[in-house]
């Protein structure tokens, strides 16, 4: 029975709160919102290492445990839950970590730490970075960085924790760094000088947690490098079996102040700044006992003033799991930083080298991506998921190749089905997403006689037909994203067969796939299914624009024939008159698992890849709006308790008490709505996944359905509060599930922007607060700030700052535009403060272009400013 309200209780005053801009995302103490945050701060694709809410570091996911079936998920444990009927098993990939999210206490398996020390009426005080010195502490969460503040009444010094690992987007090799910075502000409040002594320390975690290493021997020494002292940690005597496992390693820990006194290894505890001894003979000691190494900084601080102290911490344990190893020939050379950089002292003297350039640009990416009038919010659970780079999820191998779990230690080969739906990656790191075009996709995957895409590569044996079509919808997109027509026309021949195989599973030739293939819901369904038969026809929608761009003017007829007839025919045969179907196959029937006449979540997702790459439209306005609202209508609810406890078999990616959008519903109330002989898959149906959820939002953000998206995209960000669980982890099938980076393409459609750049072509329709907007952007070798403001009819100022890189432009356009001259003589274009002659002005679609006489080339701090007067 469906038990969906269709009043959703919302209020007017709580939906006008989301269009506010409000504070950034704060957790507090005060409010016991602490214990389960867990921001990856280390490089993309060098496992896990966690930021917790008091500001000390957790996890240490970076020994290369996990793998499919061993060690999944952040936590590998098993709980139980009440799914409302009985107690039920509920895996990591099940979601073991939403039911019981892990503690920072309970996984901080290194010691790591600061204390700061001072006299307070006369009497030494210490007070650790921890929860249970202060009175308040304050985690600012700024994805890739974050900001903890401690204070306490008795306590002269206010300390600020600024944490990050180089994060620069468009320069994925210096974001790839085995490293994490930690930068520690002290405030004095007082109205007198303090002289103030802190400690940092860091343990010796090579091999950490091992039992038979009676030989072996702990080393922690000194080392010099680009001026600044630096711990270095390794083990002696290691056994040559040991040499080739995941722990083997080194780690490294600096402290960038000149006077810094090191210590190779800490006697007593706890820390006493004021007691511990210098000491930078090397300490060699058995296996069996703590390694800890430390510096301590003597400062004097003048009233009100601040004083700042910087750490860096590194690892290189380049051994990836020895199953991947017999799996994948590229992860027998190790890992792409394992061939960069020697051992963890490389990866320090480097950052060392570069800290102005890397410190300065992941502070400017920080500061652009927060300046912008949409909602604080709304940029925190938008951008938060390309965290999953960061985490164990991802690796990065010493041949350049990118390789992916679904989530972390699940599902393995990069699958095509599941990555297709992230948007962030491509926007971010766009040349990741290219190398996974082509070693994988068209390398490795690829199969030249029929054209199929495996969608495991290595890990599988089939083609998925979904994972294919949004192979082919992401070339488009890295195509997009690349300078040049290069990317594109180098792989053309092998995109060719790729999509020649999608217009291949069309049987009757009526422009709908219905060959029976795997899909991201693991089963293989039969008839014509409206999300795979939309899916395809925006890939070869898309396909019909690159073929325009390679001059295959013949095969680009042939996708545009397939296309009309195939759109006809879905808004015609699969449209019930309110949402789209899933038509049985004529001889089968419905004896196996499908949506058929239910209401799925991804009835419309090809229409949604449309608005993402700017494609025209495949399916009516008025029937995918009104899909759309079916989907508000009977899928989303504040409270999925009611529907979890009567629709029995998911997994628990959302309780009772939290709103979601639940992946099928049965509206019309029919016996056997899903097949004759339903299969385990079934309990897919009654879940909330966000990945699917953020993909809905994006595609009502597109179709102006603004409120209804916000409300949705509010409803994860809720669902991941740090009062419940920790924010930067989004779950599917185990942790850091990589389809939840489709919630970029809300911020994308938000903006309504839209880039071409081999052709040289920008524009913006913003969504939200479109009178007075300004948001970040992103293009092949460049990112910036874009504003605009319309103060009243005909009158608008847009204006284009570039932070970082270049950008090459011929053609801008803004949307809304209808109230916008065509007449050159009420326009003024200017880059910096030279005048732009213009080639032309036309309007299209509510769309206004303005095509410019002479190439422009944008550098980093040029101002492109269009005005209509």
């Amino acid at each position: 029975m469906h038990n969906i309200p269709e009043d959703k209780g919302i209020s007017r005053r709580w939906l006008d709160s989301l269009y506010e801009k409000g504070e950034k995302i704060v957790y507090r103490k005060s409010k016991n919102e602490l214990r389960y945050i867990g921001m990856p701060v280390g490089g993309l694709h060098t496992g896990t290492v966690y930021m917790g809410g008091d500001g000390r570091l957790w996890l240490w996911q970076i020994f290369n445990t996990a793998y499919d079936g061993e060690c999944e998920g952040i936590e590998p444990k098993n709980v139980q839950w009440n799914n409302g009927k009985e107690l039920i098993t509920v895996r990591p990939r099940d979601g073991s970590a939403y039911i019981e999210p892990a503690i920072a206490d309970n996984l901080r398996t290194m010691e790591q730490g600061f204390a700061v020390s001072t006299l307070v009426n006369g009497k030494e005080v210490i007070k650790e970075l921890r929860e249970n010195h202060w009175d308040e502490i304050v985690f600012e969460a700024t994805y890739p960085t974050c900001r903890v503040t401690y204070n306490s009444a008795d306590f002269p010094l206010d300390v600020v924790l600024i944490a990050y690992s180089p994060f620069i987007p468009l320069d994925q090799d210096n974001s790839s760094l085995p490293l994490t910075t930690i930068h520690i502000e002290l405030h004095n409040k007082d109205s007198e000088a303090i002289d103030v002594t802190v400690t940092g320390w860091m343990e010796n975690g090579v091999h950490k947690g091992r039992k038979e290493f009676d030989a072996v021997k702990k080393r922690s020494q000194v080392a010099e490098y680009a001026g600044n002292q630096v711990l270095l940690y390794s083990c002696d005597q290691v056994p040559d079996q040991a040499m080739q496992a995941g722990d083997y390693g080194t780690m490294a820990f600096a402290c960038m102040d000149l006077q810094a006194q090191p210590t190779t290894r800490l006697q007593e505890w706890p820390v006493k700044p004021l007691a511990i001894k210098i000491d930078r003979s090397d300490s060699v000691i058995d296996f069996s006992n703590m390694q800890v190494g430390a510096f301590t900084v003597q400062r004097t601080i003048k009233p009100k003033e601040v004083s700042q102290i910087s750490y860096a911490i590194s690892w290189h344990f380049n051994n990836p799991h020895p199953k991947l190893r017999q799996h994948l020939k590229d992860a027998q050379s190790g890992y792409w930083y394992g061939a960069k950089f020697s051992d963890a002292a490389a990866v320090i003297n480097y950052y060392l080298i570069n800290r102005e350039k890397l410190d300065k640009e992941t502070m400017l990416w920080q500061e652009t991506w927060n300046d912008t009038t949409l909602p604080s919010w709304f940029m925190d659970r938008t951008f938060v998921n390309i965290g999953t780079l960061a985490t164990a999820n991802t690796m990065r191998f010493a041949s350049g190749r990118f390789w992916a779990w679904e989530g972390v230690g699940a599902c393995g080969g990069t699958c095509t089905h599941v990555w297709q739906y992230g948007q962030s990656m491509g926007r971010i790191f766009p040349d990741l997403e290219r190398n996974l075009r082509e070693v994988t996709d068209l390398g490795i995957g690829f199969q030249p006689d029929t054209g199929a895409i495996i969608f495991r590569a290595e890990y599988e044996k089939r083609p998925a037909i979904d994972g294919q079509a949004g192979v082919i919808l992401r070339f488009y997109r890295d195509h997009q994203m690349s300078s040049d027509h290069a990317f594109l026309e180098r792989n053309w021949p092998k995109l060719k067969k790729a999509i020649q195989f999608v217009l291949d599973q069309d049987k009757n030739n009526d422009g709908m796939t219905d060959t029976p293939m795997e899909n991201t819901l693991d089963a293989v369904w039969e008839g014509e299914i409206a999300w795979i038969v939309g899916l395809c026809l925006a890939a070869i929608q898309a396909a019909a624009l690159m073929a325009a761009e390679v001059g295959d003017k013949k095969f680009q007829q042939l996708c545009l024939d397939y296309v009309r007839k195939g759109s006809e025919n879905m808004d015609t045969k699969l449209f019930n008159g309110e949402y789209y179907i899933h038509r049985p196959d004529m001889l089968q029937g419905r004896k196996k698992l499908g949506s058929y006449n239910t209401c799925h979540i991804d009835q419309v997702y090809g229409q949604a890849w449309c608005a993402q790459v700017d494609m025209p439209r495949i399916n009516s306005q008025e029937k995918v709006v009104s899909a759309l609202k079916a989907l508000w209508k009977y899928n989303f609810t504040t409270d999925v308790g009611p529907y979890i406890k009567t629709h029995l078999g998911g997994r628990p990616y959302a309780l009772a008490g939290e709103g979601g959008m639940v992946m099928n519903t049965n509206p019309k109330n029919e016996e056997q709505a899903y097949g004759d002989h339903t299969t385990w898959q079934l309990g897919y149906f009654h879940e909330c996944m966000s990945g699917f959820e953020h993909q809905v939002a994006a595609h009502m953000m597109a179709e102006g359905m603004v409120d209804e998206s916000l409300v949705l995209t509010r409803m994860i960000h809720d669902r991941h509060h740090a009062a419940r669980r920790n924010p930067f982890n989004e779950i599917e099938c185990s942790d850091h599930y990589a389809r939840a980076m489709a919630s970029y393409g809300t911020f994308i459609n938000a903006c309504g922007f839209s880039y071409h750049g081999p052709k040289g072509q920008i524009g913006f329709t913003p969504k939200v607060r479109a009178a007075d907007f300004r948001a970040p952007f992103t293009v092949a070798k460049g990112w910036g700030t874009y504003s605009q403001k319309r103060k009243s009819t005909g009158e608008c100022r847009c204006t284009l700052i570039l932070k970082y890189g270049q950008l090459i432009l011929h053609e801008f356009h803004i949307g809304d535009a209808d109230d916008l001259s065509l007449d050159k003589k009420h326009l003024v274009a200017k880059q910096n403060d030279r005048s732009i002659e213009l080639a032309g002005l036309k309007r299209t679609n509510g769309r206004v272009f303005v095509s410019f006489k002479d190439q422009l080339l944008l550098r980093n701090g040029d101002i492109l400013t269009i005005q209509w007067i």
